[in-house]
Parts: structure tokens; sequence; C-alpha cells
């Protein structure tokens, strides 16, 4: 059987130096052995994987040391200490309140409070997870809580402080326990390292760290899947190839050819994330969190908060020194309405694509806002992207737009320069204003221009060609026979299919494919589909039949045979009334 002991267990700290974030609570607790002022009663509050236990382990074995040291550290060589190592001691008594949560269980507990210790000062009890007791425990535990026999210390330790009653909360001294730093678990797992011989890249640490969010337990957990994956050196590529985490390069690349307008770059750069099997709102999260890096070391003030290698650090300063602080802000508040709105989304990945064409034509709104003239900018705009290049665009261009411009909008001759004055005036005053409608407004004016450029007049014979091939690539012969029996007419880019019932308009109208196969099979972005109930083909439903009594059914077959009605005269018949 393999000896292998987890490192969460065989790094964990036996003395407070060498509990990771948390000096706050280690220097408190020992200046309260130093001064002899120890609270009967400890709750240690933080989130999983912050030292809670082990600080309770070790101020438990601290209080029971025969040999203090100077720093009031555990001497781990007295009696009492090796059996605290080897889990014999008497004096300490751990219950998880997860699993012992009863009435029963708490009085079991209080019943031990009641003998001393066998040996040492103090009987330490340390209850784990105390805010699943239950209400009734709660109140069983209030007396023995609030006056303990003197050698008897509680030390609880909880996730949810909010969930723990206010009568237990006021009979302790609470301790707060804060998230392990990035750069504090990075120094742990060094050390861990050197001393297992183990060869771990800086990168490679870092996001170990940043993947445990906080929780050093999580990070050792990590460190020792790595560790089983790629052996005695730890890589880059190896970490985020184990976690499924994705690169940092993605994220460099897609703000590059946002910060140039490179639409198509932009489409390429999230299609290759979603074929490596990265979900969409994954991919979002991470450039909204590469955006607030940028945002962050625009300011000396802020970059400590930046919390990567020092490569990445340089990389992303460089990055940021070329993405103006709006294009930034802007694009993290897209991202954000992104994630907001991504549950919500039928298509996903169009949602995600929305928002990173958005995020494209960002430059473009803010330069629309400050040029403060619509009207001429489709015009100038529209040269610009038929004739798309890496460079800005000549001076010739921008001269010949500004003849345009100028006789529509030159003031009258006595007073031609009071109106340019008031209009720089008011933008110094006012922060430009960045207009999504304009700018949508402008591409759908340039799309409209390339597409009817490109478009082919269609014909009804075309049409109905194509809606043949769809029909007979289908499988269910139901949709099949409704397709098939539907009247098409065709009025320029309008498409009207005139169908028999509701249920034949409910059934095309299913057919969301259809209109995309039309669209891209007859080159007309722009044909549309209406549906029409034809009442000429409309089969009415049939009436409900009655059940006839004998009369009627008499009276309905003289009716329909003249011979009944001569019977009866001449044999002088008559029904039953």
């Amino acid at each position: 059987m393999s000896n292998f002991v987890v490192s969460a267990r065989k790094y964990r700290p036996s003395r407070f130096e060498d509990v990771v974030g948390q000096q706050h609570v280690s220097q408190t607790l020992k200046n309260a052995l130093q001064s002899d002022h120890l609270a009967h009663a400890f709750l240690f509050c933080g989130p999983r994987g912050v030292g809670k236990t082990t600080c309770a382990r070790i101020l438990a074995k601290v209080l029971n040391c025969q040999n203090i040291t100077s720093d009031f550290e555990a001497c781990n060589e007295c009696d009492s200490c090796k059996a605290f190592n080897a889990n014999a001691s008497f004096n300490i008594t751990e219950l998880d309140a997860a699993s012992n949560n009863s009435v029963e269980h708490i009085r079991a507990l209080i019943e031990q409070v009641r003998f001393q210790p066998q040996q040492g000062k103090y009987k330490v009890f340390i209850i784990d997870e105390v805010h699943m007791l239950s209400q009734q425990a709660f109140n069983a535990f209030l007396k023995t809580l609030e006056e303990p026999p003197p050698y008897a210390i509680f030390i609880l330790a909880t996730t949810e402080k909010h969930k723990i009653i206010p009568t237990i909360l006021s009979r302790c001294q609470i301790f707060d326990f804060r998230r392990i730093q990035v750069p504090d678990m990075v120094g742990h797992l060094e050390g861990i390292c050197r001393q297992e011989g183990i060869e771990a890249e800086q990168d490679a640490l870092h996001i170990i760290g940043q993947k445990a969010d906080g929780a050093l337990r999580d990070a050792l957990s990590i460190f020792d899947r790595i560790v089983a994956f790629s052996g005695k050196r730890i890589t880059y590529e190896d970490v985020i190839s184990n976690l499924n985490i994705l690169d940092y390069d993605f994220f460099f690349k897609m703000v590059d050819a946002l910060m140039v307008e490179d639409a198509a770059g932009v489409m390429m750069i999230f299609d290759d994330i979603q074929r490596r099997g990265f979900e969409p709102d994954l991919f979002v999260n991470g450039l909204a969190e590469h955006l607030r890096n940028l945002l962050v070391c625009k300011d000396e003030v802020t970059l400590q908060l930046l919390e990567v290698s020092e490569g990445l650090r340089d990389r992303y300063q460089q990055q940021a020194r070329l993405a103006p602080a709006r294009f930034l802000l802007t694009a993290l508040n897209l991202a954000n309405d992104c994630d907001v709105n991504y549950k919500l989304a039928r298509n996903k990945r169009l949602h995600v694509e929305m928002a990173l064409l958005k995020m494209a034509y960002i430059n473009r709104a803010f330069q629309l806002a400050e040029n403060g003239a619509p009207a001429a900018v489709p015009e100038k705009k529209t040269a610009e992207l038929t004739q798309r290049a890496p460079k800005t665009p000549s001076a010739p261009e921008v001269a010949t737009a500004a003849p345009e411009k100028e006789p529509e909008n030159t003031p009258p001759p006595p007073a031609p320069e009071p109106k340019p004055k008031e209009i720089v005036k008011s933008r110094k005053h006012e922060a430009p204003r960045l207009d999504m409608n304009a700018l949508l407004e402008e591409v759908k004016a340039e799309t409209a221009q390339s597409e009817s450029q490109a478009e082919t007049v269609l014909t009804l014979g075309q049409v109905q060609a194509a809606w043949e091939e769809y029909t007979e690539a289908l499988e269910q012969e139901s949709v099949k026979v409704i397709l098939r029996n539907a009247g098409l007419e065709l009025d320029g880019k309008k498409l009207t299919a005139k169908v028999s019932s509701a249920l034949a308009e409910n059934t095309i109208r299913q057919e969301s494919a259809l209109m995309e196969y039309l669209r891209t099979q007859l080159n007309s972005p722009q044909l549309g589909l209406f549906i029409e109930i034809d009442k000429s083909k409309a089969v009415e439903a049939p009436k409900p039949k009655r059940i006839l009594g004998a009369k009627e059914k008499y009276l309905a077959m003289r009716e329909t045979n003249p011979l009944i009605q001569e019977m009866q005269q001449r044999f002088d018949l008559r029904p039953d009334e």
C-alpha cells in the first residue's frame, strides 16, 4: 500500500509562524498567550482552506505545551506535544458539527467538559463547521459556553458566520480569517517544490494560485494533481492543459484585434477558442478580467492590484499603454452586460459574437461622438471599409470629405465666427458621448450598400427550386407535405407562403433553418418570409355529429327519398309521435 500523504496534510503548519497569510490572527493569539489574557471561547470565521482549523489545533497544542518557547510556540518535544502530533492527546477533542449536529451530540460533549484534564492545564474542544448545529443544539450549548470550567476552552470554526445565532456570537472572541493572496500561495508552493526537488515555472505556480481562489488547501490539491501529471518539472503549458484554463495569449490577441477594428480576426479568434472546447461564458469572464487588469495597469497606484508573474506584468503594461482608458472601460462594460445576460440568451454563441463586434467598433463610435456630424460620416466610413488597409485613411480622402460638409453647415455671412466658438467651448466642458445607435446605423448603411452590390435579382423560379431542395432534404413526411402544398409568391425581397391552416403556418415558422438555407443558396440576406392562410385553401373543420331521434330520422329519410312520402299517403301511415 502506498505511503503517499497529500501536501495539505504533509505540509500542514505546526507553528504560528508557519501559517500562511494570517499574521494578524497568529500575532493576536501570541500576544494573548504572552499576557495570559486568553478567552474561554474563540470563533474562527473565514472561507474554506485558509487555516481556521490549523490555527485552532496549533493553539490547542501550545496551551498544553510543557516547554513553551520564547516566541510562544509549541516545543514539539514534550510529552504533550508528542501525544498531540500522534493524535493521541486526551486533552483535545475535535467535533465535526456537520455530522454531529443534534442535541444528543452536544449533551455528550457537555458531559466530557465535567472531567478535568489528565495531563496539562486545559481541555480544548474544537468544533468545526459549527454553523451546522441545529437550533436545539445551540440552545443546549449556551450555558456551558457562557460559564465553562476554568480548564475548558472552546474553539469554534465556521465558513458561514451569519448562520450562527447572536447569543453564541456574543459569548465568543471572533477572529476573521482572510483569503490567501496569490503571492503568498506562490511563495508557499515554491518552498514545497524546493523540499520535494521539483522544478516549477513561476507562471505555472501563479496559475495554480489564481485557480485556488484564495484557498491554500485548494492550491495544494491542485499542486498534487499537476505533479502527478507533469512529474518533477511543472511548466505553464502543462498547468493550463491539465486545468482546462484559457491561455493569456488569446486575450492579448483579442484585445489587439479589437483596438484595430479587425472584426474578421475577432471572429476567428473566438471560433478557435470554441474549437478547443472552452465555453463562451468562460471566455467572456476571462476577457473581462483581462480588461480589468489593463485598466489597473493605467495607474502606478493600482498596479499593485495586478496579481500576475513579472513576465506577464511587463506584457500587460505594454498593451495598456496602447489601449485608451475609455476603450477599456466601455469594453469592460459590454463584457459585463454580456455575462449578465448570457444565461437568458437562446443562441449563446451569437450573443457573445454580438458583444465582441460592438467592442470592435468602440473607437469609431467615439470618433462619431467627437466629430458631431453623423450625417456626413457614413460616406467617409464606407470608403474606408471598401478600401480596408492597416494604415489610417490617407489625407486626400479627408480632404475630399471636408468640402462636402462645409457648404451644408456654413452659417450666414454676417456671423460666421461665433457659432464655431460656441461649439468648441461646449466640447471643452463636456466629455464625448458614446452613441452606439449612431454606430449601428452606420454599420447598417454600410452593410446595405455592400449587400445591394453583391445581391442579384431573384426570380420566383429560383426561390421555388431552392424551396424544393430544402423540402426534399427533410426527414419528416408531415413537414414535407406542408412545404410542398404551400403556394409561393415573390415581390422583390418579400417571399409570401400561402398555406391552408394555422397548423401549417406554425410548422413553417418552426423551421428556423429554412430561411437561413434560402438566403445562403440565393445569396440574398435581405430576403424575408411572410406566411398567410389562404381562405380558398382552408379546410373547414367538420361539425360534430348530433344523434338523431326516431322522428328526426324519419323526416330526414322522407326528404331524401320521395317514395316514403308517397307510401305514407297511399297506406295512410302515421309515424309514432
